[in-house]
C-alpha cells in the first residue's frame, strides 16, 4: 500500500515555476524528503528536513522551498526559476519507516 504520493509534475519553460505536493498518510514531518532522478545520473536529494531548517543542495538552494501543512498532511515544493537541468522525475520519501517508503514520483520537464 502506497503511504506516499507524489503530484503536481509538468511541462515549463526556463524561468518558470512550479509547486510539487506529496502527500503522506502518517505525517511525520521531519522524516520527510524530496529527490529527483534524471535520466543518466543518479537520485539526489533536493530538500531535507533538519532539526531546525531545511537542507538544500547549492544547485536548488534560493530556489526551491520545501514547506508542510501538518493539518492536512500535504508537503510542498515550491520550485521557482526552473532551469532545463531541474528536468527529472521527482519522488517524495518518508525516511522513518525501515525501510523508506517512497512514492512512485512525478515528472518535471523543463525545456524551451
Amino acid at each position: 500500500q502506497v503511504q506516499v504520493m507524489e503530484s503536481g509534475g509538468a511541462s515549463v519553460r526556463p524561468g518558470e515555476s512550479l509547486r510539487l505536493s506529496c502527500e503522506d498518510t502518517r505525517t511525520r514531518g521531519h522524516c520527510l524528503r524530496w529527490f529527483r532522478e534524471a535520466p543518466g545520473r543518479t537520485r539526489e536529494p533536493v530538500a531535507v528536513f533538519g532539526s531546525e531548517e531545511v537542507h538544500y543542495p547549492d544547485s536548488v538552494r534560493g530556489r526551491f522551498t520545501m514547506s508542510k501543512d501538518n493539518s492536512r498532511g500535504i508537503f510542498y515544493l515550491q520550485m521557482n526559476d526552473l532551469k532545463v537541468e531541474d528536468s527529472g522525475v521527482y519522488y517524495c520519501a518518508d525516511f522513518c519507516p525501515i525501510p523508506p517508503d517512497w512514492g512512485r514520483g512525478t515528472q518535471v520537464t523543463v525545456s524551451s
